[in-house]
């Protein structure tokens, strides 16, 4: 659950969730899976007309090309935007991506809220480098054989199940397949130069096969189903873990991600801090809604001397009086505890 009040560097963070795909409030909501309009307030919705594409005018000397929320129906008529490197599309009310062959030096492509139910007819955007197909009614990753100088895909909030037909991507960056109903990490073996990975809000139980993602430096898999933290050792790059509102009971499994700067475990089931010692890069850890009982565990931060931020807060630690002056003795270094700067 998103905590309010928590800021980093002077604004909003969404933990753990990438920051290019959407605006701030579906995000926000997108990562603690509150978007689903259910059929009863659906229907008290108005549902609005699509509008013809020949009533919206364009320049064929446009670069970036903007339609956002104009009601478009149909994809079509676009031919003369010989120019573009962006188009975006974004809040329409579009149901079939068709109509773009003429588009193909396109670098970027921005779907995001539409009614689009499969990824097709984008062969011959061969100069893409970002796919933005979020909130549409997807169920499979398929289309893209073609895009093979891909750099960031999101497909935020869809209805995949399973991640596939990646292997030809393999020059992606970003991936972000949050909201989704997918099970299992899988097919990510030949993306080796994937630098961050968002799956938060799905159904995975197990951390695994992440091996060949020797280039990661952020996962996220928040919200999920996972009991046991592992499969992490041959990430010796990750810098940013986030892995709050699971099961997992024993902080363990970290031994070779000495490079780790912020470290989200909140809101699982972790009696003691233990086994992070090593983790002397750490600038943010965030350990509240557990069930950290001795103050001692904090001896485990005390090699991070850069520490800054800590988030202990709904553990039975914070029945102490005494909580915030002690997190102070015991790491002089922290500047935030919780969501309350200290003040000297």
């Amino acid at each position: 659950m998103e905590l309010p009040g928590r800021r980093r560097r002077g604004r909003p963070q969404r933990r753990g969730e990438s920051e290019e795909s959407g605006d701030d409030e579906t995000k926000r909501k997108s990562l603690n899976g509150e978007v689903e309009i259910d059929a009863q307030q659906a229907s008290t919705v108005p549902e609005e007309s699509p509008v013809d594409m020949d009533t919206i005018t364009l320049d064929p000397n446009e670069e970036d090309v903007d339609l956002v929320h104009c009601r478009i129906g149909k994809i079509e008529g676009l031919e003369v935007l010989q120019k573009a490197k962006t188009l975006s599309l974004r809040q329409n009310l579009i149901k079939k991506i068709e109509n773009l062959e003429s588009l193909a030096s396109l670098r970027e492509l921005d779907l995001y809220d539409n009614q689009i139910r499969k990824l097709e007819n984008l062969q011959a955007l061969t100069e893409l480098e970002q796919l933005d197909a979020s909130f549409n009614l997807l169920r499979k990753i398929e289309g893209l054989d073609r895009l093979t100088k891909l750099k960031k895909l999101f497909l935020l909030h869809n209805k995949i199940t399973n991640i596939a037909n990646l292997e030809h991507l393999t020059g992606l960056h970003m991936l972000e397949l949050g909201s989704n109903r997918i099970r299992v990490i899988e097919d990510l073996d030949t993306l080796a130069s994937l630098d961050s990975l968002f799956l938060g809000t799905n159904k995975i139980s197990q951390l695994q096969n992440l091996d060949g993602l020797h280039n990661l430096t952020v996962l996220s898999i928040q919200s999920n189903r996972i009991t046991k933290l592992e499969g992490l050792q041959n990430l010796v790059n990750l810098r940013e873990l986030y892995l709050s509102h699971n099961g997992i009971e024993v902080i363990e499994g970290l031994e070779n991600n000495k490079k780790l700067t912020t470290l989200d475990i909140a809101a699982n089931r972790i009696k003691k801090i233990e086994n992070i010692s090593h983790l002397s890069d750490l600038q943010e850890f965030w350990m509240n809604d557990n069930q950290i009982e001795n103050w001692s565990d904090l001896d485990e931060l005390k090699n991070a001397k850069g520490l800054q931020t800590v988030y202990l807060e709904r553990n039975p630690l914070q029945k102490d009086p005494q909580y915030r002056r002690k997190i102070m003795l015991a790491l002089p270094s922290v500047r935030q505890i919780d969501a309350t700067f200290i003040r000297f």
